[in-house]
């Protein structure tokens, strides 16, 4: 067993550090996500996995927001962000950028998480959609792939800021294993 490291021990980036390091080159694209907690931990996570930037797209809340702040623990400060006014208008600008987009749904061909670093790398851009409705079907269309969260329960789907955390970790842990 180890003994747990204290605040000083962590040696954590001020925001301004942040913004200065290396990011891994990943986009989020939250396509009309409704929680201001899930935008919140998503942020949060980005921050953790030194994420490019994370793109709100249509009705999506917006930094500053008291609820969003809540989970995000100060990572809009830290994390880049904009808004687009549409989720395709996101995907096109990821494209014209040469970020490979990949829509997260379950979908016809759709690529099992664990094999989108060995199909995919170098600038992605990952849509993750409403809690309701999931990626809109216009978006996917506009994609270079799908990927799945394979999944063996009854429900099928994932709270939207733990599939970002899953799809997140599995493509900042394949870049660490290049490194």
């Amino acid at each position: 067993m180890g003994r747990k490291l204290n605040m000083d021990e962590l040696g954590r980036l001020s925001p301004e550090e942040f913004k200065q390091r290396e990011k891994t080159p990943v986009i989020v694209i939250l396509d009309n996500i409704r929680s201001h907690h899930n935008v919140g931990s998503v942020f949060r996570t980005s921050d953790a996995f030194a994420i490019q930037a994370v793109w709100l797209c249509g009705f999506t809340p917006i930094p500053p927001h008291r609820e969003i702040h809540k989970t995000a623990l100060g990572a809009t400060e830290s994390v880049e962000w904009k808004h687009f006014e549409t989720t395709i208008d996101a995907i096109e600008a990821a494209r014209q950028l040469n970020y490979k987009v990949i829509a997260v749904e379950q979908a016809e061909n759709a690529i099992p998480l664990h094999k989108v670093t060995t199909e995919y790398n170098g600038n992605l851009a990952f849509v993750f959609g409403n809690e309701v409705g999931g990626v809109e079907q216009e978006a996917i269309d506009k994609c270079n792939a799908v990927v799945e969260i394979p999944q063996w329960g009854t429900k099928h789907s994932l709270n939207i800021s733990v599939c970002a955390g899953l799809v997140l970790w599995e493509v900042f842990r394949h870049r660490l294993d290049l490194h």
